[in-house]
């Protein structure tokens, strides 16, 4: 089997969608994923997501079932630095790379860092999301690998967003997020794709094949969208947003 998890393209976070060249990078996808012999499409519900989705399923006559776990990953914890509310993804190196615990796959959730909030809740739905899919498909949780008495090499996408697509591949490699979220970029429209590995007969694992895959940009001459990396050198802007998105109103 494999799954490809799409990040939505270019995001209007103001109005839930996507930017103009948000919708050029969806309609390039959509090229590419019509290449494919797709077994099931899924889509969280949030807008960016649907309308990304969108552009391949009107290309192949498709439809998409919308799961509502795997909407962008809704933990929240308290920022020690600002008191504020702050997505785990955000926190500044300093503030969390001294945590041995959130290295560990198993208790990285139990760190001080993640002790108010909803970080943890949010964790399990998404293993039990992510768990009851694979179910439909004859997998089933036996530690950190699936057991499955007939796996097919189907390929299942799976239109979502960078949090919880980093959670869901941390969970099948059984890798803490907080090393995916902080030191992986999947940018927009970009395609993460996992194989299983069946080298025991009914043991299943998961491989990470291509991460932020965007071929479908470059073969078009489309440039790749900075919309989730901050400031390669520093400017004094802390935020993953594209300077050119204030005067666009994207935010």
């Amino acid at each position: 089997m494999k799954l490809m998890f799409v990040r939505h393209a270019e995001p209007d976070y103001k109005h839930d969608s996507l930017t103009l060249k948000g919708h050029r990078e969806a309609q390039l996808l959509s090229l590419r994923l019509a290449k494919l012999d797709v077994r099931d499409f899924y889509a969280s519900p949030l807008g960016r997501a649907q309308e990304t989705a969108r552009y391949t399923l009107e290309r192949t006559h498709r439809t998409a079932e919308t799961l509502p776990w795997l909407a962008e990953f809704r933990g929240r914890s308290i920022d020690p630095e600002t008191g504020a509310e702050r997505i785990p993804w955000d926190y500044k190196p300093r503030l969390w790379q001294g945590h041995p615990l959130l290295y560990d796959v198993n208790h990285w959730t139990e760190d001080e860092l993640f002790r108010v909030g909803t970080v943890d809740a949010i964790w399990r739905e998404t293993q039990a999301g992510m768990d009851a899919l694979l179910a439909r498909y004859g997998m089933t949780r036996d530690g950190h690998l699936y057991r499955c008495d007939n796996n097919q090499p189907d390929t299942i996408v799976l239109f979502c967003h960078f949090g919880i697509m980093m959670a869901c591949i941390g969970h099948l490699l059984g890798v803490s997020p907080m090393l995916l979220w902080h030191g992986f970029c999947t940018q927009p429209s970009s395609v993460t794709t996992l194989v299983t590995e069946e080298r025991v007969k009914g043991e299943v694992v998961f491989r990470c094949m291509q991460s932020g895959d965007l071929s479908h940009l470059y073969a078009a001459d489309e440039p790749y969208s900075t919309a989730a990396l901050f400031p390669e050198c520093y400017t004094g802007r802390d935020s993953t947003d594209p300077p050119e998105w204030d005067a666009l109103g994207y935010r």
